[in-house]
């Protein structure tokens, strides 16, 4: 069920997938998307979700910290590399050494927010690199859902697969861990790093942002190329409850710009 962790062409094309069918129509309703465009993703893997924004006429900037996934992911991008429509730079986004200042009219963070240690941090550097009236996409799932520790890339088949499991104790799931000789601290450093659906919106609040949309999902949209599930959006009384919603939303987008002095 979960070899799409492996195969990472495969992986790519689900993202080029999503993206063009669920992100940017999202996006279109409040940007602009097309020739023109100027869009970086920032933790941007083998940059799946940028070759649709550029089918799109975009030009775009992918900045990934792990340089051997920008080697894969220039495999298969070799076209829009060599047309001058992509720029993957390997670098931590606070280190890039190009100047960025004001370039961007749309950022991007899908599956990333999760991971990064300072979140408030990186939500506040990213006003930097928006050009006026821009926009900044998240896409994450709530640590609180049922696969909200990414156990789901396991290679015990019964731990890939059981929901939840993730909210153990600390001390018993890093011992459930061990005993099945997985990757300790990968899988414990996104408990570090877990945000929740109330956490993302205080820290856009108090880094100077308005939120301008969002949507809730029950299914996100990713598992209809994953599992042939269609994706659902969340129901409104659920989405209306704080906490309890994020046990059972597998996915939220948004989209925030920063407030206008």
């Amino acid at each position: 069920m979960f070899e799409f962790h492996k195969n990472r062409e495969q992986y790519f094309t689900m993202q080029v997938q999503n993206a063009t069918q669920h992100v940017i129509p999202f996006i279109q309703q409040h940007k602009r998307v097309g020739e023109g465009t100027h869009v970086l993703e920032v933790g941007c893997g083998e940059a799946g979700v940028l070759k649709a924004f550029i089918a799109k006429g975009c030009t775009a900037v992918g900045v990934e910290l792990y340089e051997d996934r920008l080697t894969e992911g220039k495999k298969y991008l070799q076209p829009e590399i060599a047309a001058g429509s992509l720029q993957l730079i390997a670098s931590n986004i606070y280190e890039v050494q190009q100047n960025f200042d004001n370039a961007f009219d749309i950022i991007i963070l899908k599956d990333v927010i999760e991971h990064i240690h300072d979140q408030p941090k990186l939500i506040a550097k990213l006003k930097q690199f928006l050009k006026s009236g821009g926009i900044i996409f998240f896409g994450f799932p709530p640590w609180y859902m049922p696969y909200g520790g990414h156990q789901q890339v396991c290679n015990t088949a019964w731990l890939a697969r059981m929901p939840y499991v993730h909210l153990l104790p600390t001390f018993a799931y890093k011992r459930l861990l061990q005993a099945c000789g997985e990757g300790v601290p990968d899988l414990m450093e996104i408990r570090d790093t877990r945000i929740t659906i109330e956490q993302f919106e205080k820290y856009a609040f108090n880094t100077g942002y308005t939120i301008v949309d969002k949507i809730h999902y029950l299914i996100n949209p990713i598992y209809q190329y994953k599992f042939g599930w269609q994706a659902r959006k969340q129901y409104k009384l659920i989405q209306a409850i704080p906490y309890f919603r994020n046990f059972f939303t597998t996915c939220v987008y948004y989209i925030i710009t920063p407030k206008v002095k």
